[in-house]
């Protein structure tokens, strides 16, 4: 036997370790790849935004606070808001209800009912609008009794809600559904074991157990509800100080070519944007302090 074979001694572990020219390659595609990343994110994204914002204040802060005092724009921005006042308790109170319903209990058609809540993820904004027309507008199904009774729907704020609850439909029962299916329900068992009223069990066990994913799905919520536009634009006619919410002031402001004015109103879209994005890491950092 070859003494040099039978001299050399046998490592297992440098299987595992690649060669140093493959260590090289693995790190040099890794930054290349992260490069890409932020070149892609910074042109779809961070300039395009950026720009937004250096638009807004190209002439100073003056001009920016007088188109924020502009009449039309200051309806706009209370529009915007008391219709995200009535969307986000309707969509979380049901939300809640939904979620509690498909967590908590197994029976025929659930795997349906969770893919209805799915629907305005995959329904065009601009469709949803159609068919809020088509059902209350003057020739739409509910339409003549509705005229017959002077009860206005389409080209007002009620056609507006509820094609914001449309929209903002699912995201408070699909941030809470996971919680609520890893919580379990064994806590609030034994609270009922215990005497506690439901009220009391929602209180004081499901409540504290959900309150990050709840507040995450409401931030979803209103951050989408100011933000709409698609559906909002095709039931409420956009009508300045009357049916125009920001967005579609923004819009307006812009083809009237009174881009100062649509570009205040961007930078309050887009702080708002960024608001939910800060609270929605404190909140996922916040999930994962409890998870660990």
């Amino acid at each position: 036997m070859n003494s040099n074979v039978v001299g050399k001694s046998f490592n297992p572990e440098s299987l595992d370790t690649p060669p140093a020219s493959q260590k090289r390659e693995g790190s040099w595609v890794k930054i290349a790849l992260i490069l890409v990343a932020i070149a892609y994110l910074a042109l779809i994204l961070f300039i395009p935004a950026l720009n937004v914002f250096v638009q807004a204040f190209k002439q100073g802060f003056g001009p920016f606070f007088g188109n924020l005092t502009e009449s039309a724009f200051a309806h706009a921005v209370w529009l915007t808001v008391i219709i995200a006042l009535i969307v986000v308790p309707i969509n979380t109170v049901f939300g809640l209800c939904a979620a509690w319903v498909i967590a908590r209990n197994q029976f025929r058609g659930r795997t349906f009912l969770i893919s209805l809540l799915d629907i305005p993820f995959a329904v065009s904004p601009v469709v949803a609008g159609l068919m809020i027309v088509l059902l209350y507008g003057r020739n739409g199904w509910f339409g003549p009794w509705l005229e017959a009774h002077n009860i206005k729907i389409i080209f007002a704020m009620p056609a507006m809600v509820l094609a914001s609850s449309f929209i903002t439909l699912p995201f408070v029962a699909r941030e809470v559904i996971p919680v609520l299916e890893d919580a379990g329900a064994e806590q609030e068992e034994a609270a009922k074991t215990l005497g506690a009223q439901d009220w009391q069990i929602f209180w004081r066990v499901t409540l504290p157990n959900i309150r990050w994913g709840l507040l995450y799905g409401v931030l979803l919520t209103n951050a989408r509800t100011m933000g709409e536009f698609g559906a909002v634009s095709v039931v409420s006619g956009n009508i300045a100080r009357k049916t125009q919410t920001l967005p579609l002031f923004v819009e307006e402001a812009y083809k009237q070519y009174a881009t100062q004015a649509a570009y205040s109103a961007a930078v309050l879209l887009a702080g708002l944007a960024l608001v939910t994005l800060v609270l929605k890491e404190i909140l996922e950092r916040r999930t994962r302090i409890k998870d660990t």
